[in-house]
C-alpha cells in the first residue's frame, strides 16, 4: 500500500464520521418535526449542538487537511472538481462556525434559562433550515468527490447547480412550521 491510499482511506473516513453523523442527526430532527415530537427535535439540536465543536468541526477539519495533503502531494489543485470541492467545504464549514455554532450556544443558554419557549423553538427552525442547505452543499460536495466533473460534464454541473437551488429552496421559500400556530 502506498501513501496516497493511506491518505485517501482516511480523507474518506473523516468524511463519513463528519457527514454521516451529521445527517443521522437532521434525519432526526426533520422525523420529529414531521411528527409534531418537540423534545425529539430538541433532543437532536442538543445533540448537534454538544458534537459540533468536539466532533463534527474535527472531522471536518481532518477531512479537509487529508484532502489537502492529497492535492498537495499528488493530486493538484488546478482541477474544477478540486475547487468545487474547496467551495463547498468553505460554505458548509462557514455555515457550520458563523450559524449552527453561536444558534447553539444561544439555544442552550436560552432554554437553560427559560426553558422550553416558543422563541427557542423558532430559533431551532430556523437552524433546521440552514441545515436543509448545509446537506444539499454536502451532498453536492459528495457527487463532485466520486464523479469529478469537467467543465465539459454540463449534466453533471447543472445538477449541482439544481440541488444546491433546491436546498436553498427548501431553506428559506417556506415549508412547515415547527413551532404550532396558537389557534
Amino acid at each position: 500500500m502506498d501513501w496516497y491510499s493511506i491518505v485517501k482511506f482516511l480523507h474518506v473516513v473523516s468524511a463519513i464520521l463528519w457527514v454521516g453523523g451529521g445527517f443521522v442527526l437532521f434525519l432526526l430532527g426533520v422525523l420529529a418535526e414531521r411528527a409534531g415530537n418537540i423534545e425529539d427535535k430538541l433532543q437532536a439540536m442538543r445533540a448537534s449542538g454538544q458534537l459540533g465543536g468536539r466532533f463534527f468541526a474535527p472531522m471536518s477539519m481532518l477531512t479537509l487537511i487529508f484532502g489537502l495533503v492529497m492535492c498537495g502531494f499528488w493530486v493538484g489543485f488546478g482541477e474544477l472538481w478540486i475547487v468545487i470541492g474547496l467551495v463547498g467545504y468553505t460554505t458548509t464549514f462557514s455555515i457550520g462556525m458563523l450559524i449552527f455554532k453561536p444558534t447553539g450556544e444561544r439555544m442552550g443558554a436560552m432554554v437553560a434559562e427559560q426553558g422550553v419557549t416558543p422563541a427557542v423553538l423558532a430559533i431551532g427552525q430556523r437552524m433546521m433550515r440552514w441545515a436543509r442547505l448545509d446537506y444539499a452543499v454536502m451532498l453536492v460536495i459528495i457527487a463532485d468527490m466520486v464523479l469529478k466533473p469537467t467543465l465539459h460534464d454540463i449534466g453533471i454541473l447543472a445538477g449541482m447547480a439544481m440541488v444546491v437551488a433546491l436546498g436553498a429552496a427548501l431553506a428559506f421559500g417556506g415549508g412547515r412550521q415547527l413551532v404550532p400556530s396558537a389557534a
